[in-house]
């Protein structure tokens, strides 16, 4: 399939999710509640404030997204060139229909994907469900309800990777290493995005670390694809 896919119609993208409370007694009293009856079989004999510090950040109805960047890839003197842009701040609401109006006006045809790594278990919902929550309009390209698989242009490099393996997790670090891919080694992790947000109030750092993931699913595309990686020169920062 990678050869039938023009990389020009592929639209790169990683966001980065935060609880929707700095801590567990900051979140509205009936949300502890439903917090607790949602958790109760996964946190076990943990307690809901520790499980809600370590697990909230990725479960939609608890998180809110802080960051959402996208790259594209198109030709500049005749050579591929990526192009990175971030929607990030506080208000998740504006940024969600920013993204939205991106993608209602450039990325609407049927020839138009998405890409991202787990992208179809985590990043995919998590976007409908918090557009759904801010009383945003899903784009064209993320209403899947009704369509058959091969409607759905959702690309996921990590899916790409199994090979028809169900079981099998790989991390988008462990591939990076596995295909060469560069990747900056002063940057934070997933597991840091938190309490960057929280406690350092650094959107500026969780921006850079979303889009050096955003640039490694684009580059790992165009390992499965056999072609070049892009070098620091075809890269723009929007």
């Amino acid at each position: 399939m990678f050869d039938e896919i023009n990389l020009n119609n592929i639209l790169f993208l990683d966001i980065e999710t935060v609880p929707v409370a700095k801590d567990f007694s900051e979140l509205d009293p009936a949300f502890q509640k439903l917090w607790e009856e949602k958790t109760a079989f996964q946190r076990k004999e943990e307690k809901p404030a520790q499980y809600f510090s370590k697990k909230a950040g990725v479960m939609a109805e608890f998180a809110k997204i802080v960051c959402i960047s996208v790259g594209y890839i198109y030709r500049k003197d005749d050579k591929p060139t990526f192009r990175l842009k971030s929607f990030y701040g506080h208000n998740e609401k504006t940024l969600l229909q920013e993204f939205n109006d991106l993608l209602d006006e450039n990325f609407k045809s049927k020839n138009h994907y998405l890409c991202a790594h787990n992208g179809k278990e985590f990043d995919y919902p998590f976007l409908c469900r918090r557009m759904l929550i801010n009383g945003v309009k899903l784009p064209k390209i993320l209403q899947i309800a009704g369509k058959k698989p091969w409607e759905i242009k959702h690309l996921d490099t990590m899916e790409l990777w199994k090979f028809g393996d169900y079981k099998h997790y790989t991390s988008i670090k462990l591939l990076a290493a596995l295909f060469n891919i560069p990747t900056p080694k002063d940057d934070i992790d997933g597991s840091q995005v938190s309490n960057v947000y929280w406690k350092e109030n650094d959107l500026e750092r969780i921006k850079t670390y979303c889009q050096k993931d955003t640039l490694t699913v684009a580059q790992l595309f165009l390992k499965y694809k056999g072609e070049n990686l892009l070098t620091e020169a075809q890269i723009e920062v929007a």
